[in-house]
């Protein structure tokens, strides 16, 4: 018979809380754990494997709804891997969209931080509020929020 842990060890073994486990077994993403006589969940040593796939898939990005259909294709046993590129296609994409995002969020920041380093002794002197606060509350020109 294979090894059978308790959700505790379990926990330990992956680096995970006790509550993130049922949660990951709420979603669909672990198989539900068979109980003892006592009620406690067993799991086995596939449940580790499958906690690091989730993690892993985790790290690169990926939801847990994109998580759970990858976990389905690694299940299934079919060539999958067609369907996994087009997923991590679409996810670079997001990628490479938000890496735009941030340059631009870092090129306004730091524009900022200089009008900060450049206005900081005329504001102290002449008791004039903040430039940067004050481009802050202008109301956006034409650009929709987020």
């Amino acid at each position: 018979m294979p090894r059978r842990i308790q959700i505790g060890k379990l926990a330990r073994e992956t680096g995970l809380t006790v509550d993130a486990i049922r949660f990951y077994e709420k979603q669909q993403l672990l198989k539900p754990a068979p109980r003892s006589e006592g009620g406690f969940r067993l799991f086995s040593g596939q449940d580790v494997e499958q906690i690091q796939f989730i993690r892993r898939a985790q790290q690169l990005g990926f939801s847990l709804g994109e998580i759970r259909e990858l976990v389905l294709l690694r299940g299934e046993r079919v060539e999958a891997c067609s369907h996994v590129r087009d997923m991590l296609t679409s996810k670079l994409g997001v990628v490479r969209q938000r890496i735009l995002e941030l340059r631009k969020l870092e090129s306004q920041l730091a524009a900022d931080l200089k009008r900060c380093e450049r206005s900081l002794l005329a504001c102290v002197e002449n008791h004039e509020p903040c430039p940067v606060l004050k481009e802050i509350a202008k109301p956006a020109s034409g650009k929709k929020a987020r």
